[in-house]
């Protein structure tokens, strides 16, 4: 049934309104076999997450819905058509094309595919997978969480306290905005398109099948980008640049991690053919279907306007060139479609909307009047152009000379003069030229690329002016404006949609344009050279995706969540650990909540209010059987006002990709994950007369603040301490006369200077020990006023820990960052 499911979903409503017998049927099915078919299933999935973002915005969402108003809007169309859907004998059958088409599928497949295990939270992939699961659960785009609904007034700084904004009260999770903390209302971060296409997965394949869905939109990208090239520049041209697409490293990564510029990629380049069927080919079926696709671009980033500025300066252009004629159904299409995303983005989105806005209402005057002097000279390019024929025959001969003039003069500055300005060119925005050519394209590929421009420019303008228009305008963008970061590899994505097909294309173009007419031996020589440059290319492309073919990020991740959810009941509510507890255990909140259907709240602070804190627990006992806790980095939980009942300690390791700055990634490193789960209980009236014994390392999680993660050495348990550590001490007696700490320097290197640690209680010195290396007691004295005075403290003490940290990354010269103080096994009162 899941094959029936996604044949409906993913190429019925597409394959009936692709055939139905309208706007020069004909002039369609006289596209090659792999072509039409290409069309069908992106009309398809351009409807269905239509679909669904319709649906969602109704509180509607559902597999089944989703299904039933396709296989309605199918039927519709055929029966308007009278089912004559028979495209005739003007359809060709398949041919060598569709070979390469085939090849292109198989790459993808062997490429893209398997899509990682990234359904945590804490950065953008797992807000894209959560919030898609989350409309295919709840049905909607805007949540009503009644876990955030329920909690007390008094209660909510504990968790999400107020940022003061217009836009959102605070955050519910990472990624998640929480609008109304009354009603519960939650939406998530990003617009919604992307998370509607993992819905669809999702409602087909489960979890595995939400994972997938961004390596199915990569090959739709490719195929995109395969389409449009060959328009433009040929078969072998394009193949050979989808080709290197699907070998490229930065492809292959994002195929399996989820983001939404592989959505981009598909839906922009197939945008821009459909322009060029419709405005320069004269196939009026492809002007409406050109504009939706814009339009729908605002459903998923708001750097879409960029590609929509690129296709409509294009078309402006060409209409201005006398070279193609502008289609009011274009117009209709893109402007209410626009409209509905505006209305979207301005209620739903408005947090996500705000940054833009501010961006916007910063402008200079003089920003706006050229702004203001686009817009008019393009709508007087579209009313007017045509009807100036010398305008129109100087802008044919002169305009591609410019747009590659300018491209490559921008290009070649930013590659070879630009330099970082004090206070006003930051050192990662001036080289991201540089970083993009030497981390993704190559050198010489970039020179290709802007060779390949230049030729395609000169002979091919006017074929397909939206897509020189595009590549440019994103270029001059992302290369002047945006940086293409460095000190993440992996987040440097902002090129992937269109900059980097768009330079392999040219590329591409270039290596065989020796080919392209004839055989003549200078045509041979020169398209041999083509050949070994493109397989040079795509060896080097080859090699640095090699070892990330068989990784899957964060692989096993999903059964340890699924093992964890199993330990909590409906009934349960699980109190999870602030992300300043300086441990990545909070990223497991996001899926338990959202992806399980688990009660969970997440700190806001490692120190929440006590008083606070008590009152929130007296609530929650009369609405949920039990209240755990779950942490790993150090909060100060402990009270006199209730217990905590050790329940379960655990370890795992993921795998995860190294990230290094300005190199590289070099080797699958390990996330760990290292967490114990409390159940906070009623006071132990034991707990009064109990000697203070804390085995550091061993279900602390309450105790601590701000160490490091619990490690294992020589069969101890320990921590290191940081510049100031803190340990919540929840028993001082009257007749307490020493504190004593067991620790290490862990082998402190000269260079980074003495360990000498001073302890204090309640911010009463006790005194200072030098650590040398190897566990050994350090006993100091309490004095007997001070053991007197916090024994009827009534709340739990503070002991803290403050020694001269360094890092050995920047002493030694290893990747360890952290700052490190010493080795902390065990605190004892006597």
């Amino acid at each position: 049934m899941t094959a029936v499911y996604a044949l409906i979903v993913f190429w019925l409503p597409g394959a009936v309104i692709f055939r139905m017998p309208v706007a020069d049927r004909d002039k369609r099915a006289a596209l090659d076999a792999d072509e039409r078919l290409f069309w069908q299933v992106m009309l398809s999935v351009a409807v269905s997450t239509g679909v669904v973002l319709a649906l969602a915005a109704a509180d509607r969402y559902s597999i089944h819905r989703l299904i039933l108003a396709d296989l309605i809007i199918a039927l519709l169309a055929a029966a308007a058509s009278r089912f004559r859907l028979r495209l005739g004998s003007r359809a060709p059958w398949p041919g060598i094309a569709a070979l390469g088409t085939l090849l292109l599928l198989l790459l993808a497949a062997w490429r893209f595919f398997p899509p990682s295990e990234y359904i945590i939270g804490g950065k953008d992939p797992g807000a894209y997978i959560n919030e898609g699961i989350q409309i295919a659960q709840r049905g909607a785009i805007v949540l009503q969480d009644p876990v955030v609904a329920s909690v007390p007034a008094f209660a909510r700084d504990l968790f999400f306290p107020s940022y003061q904004r217009h836009d959102y009260y605070s955050l519910r999770f990472m990624g998640f905005f929480l609008v109304n903390p009354d009603a519960g209302t939650v939406v998530g971060q990003f617009p919604h398109l992307f998370p509607a296409s993992i819905a669809i997965g999702y409602g087909l394949d489960g979890l595995t099948g939400a994972r997938r869905t961004v390596g199915l939109w990569a090959t739709l990208g490719a195929l995109a980008v395969y389409f449009a090239g060959r328009r433009l520049a040929g078969a072998s041209a394009a193949w050979a640049a989808a080709a290197l697409l699907t070998l490229n490293v930065a492809e292959v990564w994002f195929s399996r991690y989820p983001n939404a510029e592989m959505a981009m990629q598909a839906l922009l380049f197939a945008a821009v053919l459909a322009s060029a069927r419709a405005h320069i080919d004269d196939d009026a079926f492809f002007a409406p279907v050109a504009g939706s696709l814009l339009g729908l671009l605002l459903f998923l980033r708001f750097d879409a306007v960029l590609g929509i500025a690129g296709v409509a300066g294009g078309l402006a252009l060409g209409v201005l060139a006398g070279r193609a004629h502008a289609r009011a159904s274009f117009f209709v299409a893109l402007v209410l479609s626009s409209a509905l995303a505006g209305l979207y983005l301005l209620f739903p989105m408005r947090p996500y909307a705000d940054l833009p806005i501010v961006f916007l209402s910063n402008f200079a005057w003089w920003q706006y009047l050229l702004l203001a002097i686009a817009v008019t000279t393009g709508v007087l390019a579209l009313g007017f152009g045509a009807q100036q024929p010398k305008l129109s025959g100087l802008v044919q001969s002169t305009l591609p000379t410019l747009v590659a003039g300018a491209l490559v003069v921008g290009a070649l500055y930013a590659l070879f003069l630009r330099e970082p300005a004090q206070g006003a060119l930051a050192p990662r925005d001036a080289y991201a030229l540089r970083t993009f050519a030497n981390f993704y394209l190559t050198v010489p590929g970039l020179i290709a690329a802007l060779l390949g421009f230049v030729l395609l420019a000169r002979r091919d303008f006017w074929r397909m002016p939206e897509l020189f228009t595009t590549v440019a305008v994103f270029s001059f963008f992302f290369f002047y404006k945006i940086r293409i970061a460095s000190d993440h590899f992996w987040m440097a994505r902002r090129f992937l949609p269109v900059i980097l097909p768009g330079a392999l294309l040219f590329a591409a173009a270039a290596a065989l344009s020796g080919i392209r007419k004839g055989w003549g031996p200078t045509r041979v020589l020169r398209g041999t050279i083509g050949v070994v440059f493109l397989g040079l290319l795509a060896a080097q492309f080859a090699r640095a995706a090699a070892p990330i073919l068989p990784h899957v990020e964060y692989a096993g991740v999903i059964p340890r969540l699924e093992a964890l959810a199993g330990r909590f009941g409906d009934q349960d509510l699980l109190v999870v650990e602030s992300r300043n507890a300086l441990s990545d255990v909070h990223v497991l909140a996001l899926p338990l909540a959202y992806i399980y259907a688990k009660n969970v709240l997440v700190l806001s602070s490692p120190k929440p209010d006590k008083a606070v804190f008590a009152g929130f627990l007296d609530w929650a006992r009369t609405r949920y059987k039990r209240v755990l806790f779950l942490g790993g980095g150090g909060t100060d939980l402990l009270s006199p006002a209730w217990g905590a009942r050790s329940m379960a300690t655990e370890r795992f390791q993921v795998p995860e990709y190294d990230a290094p700055a300005d190199a590289y990634p070099r080797f699958v490193k390990h996330k760990e994950f290292d967490y114990s789960l409390y159940e906070l209980t009623l006071p132990d009236p034991a707990s009064a007369t109990r000697t203070f014994d804390l085995d550091v390392g061993v279900n602390d999680d309450l105790n601590v603040i701000r160490f490091h993660a619990k490690e294992t050495t020589e069969g101890r348990s320990f921590r290191w301490s940081r510049a100031r550590s803190i340990v919540s001490v929840d028993r001082i007696g009257p007749e307490s006369r020493s504190l004593v700490l067991w620790m290490s320097d862990g082998g402190r290197p000269p260079a980074a200077g003495p360990a000498d640690v001073t302890v204090a209680l309640d911010n009463d010195v006790l005194g200072t020990v030098h650590v040398d290396t190897g566990f050994r007691p350090y006993a100091l004295a309490i004095p007997p006023a001070l053991a007197a005075r916090l024994s009827g403290i009534g709340r739990t003490i503070e002991l803290s820990i403050i020694t001269t940290a360094w890092k050995p990354e920047l002493v030694l010269g290893t990747p360890d960052d952290r700052d490190l103080g010493v080795m902390v096994d065990r605190i004892t009162v006597k």
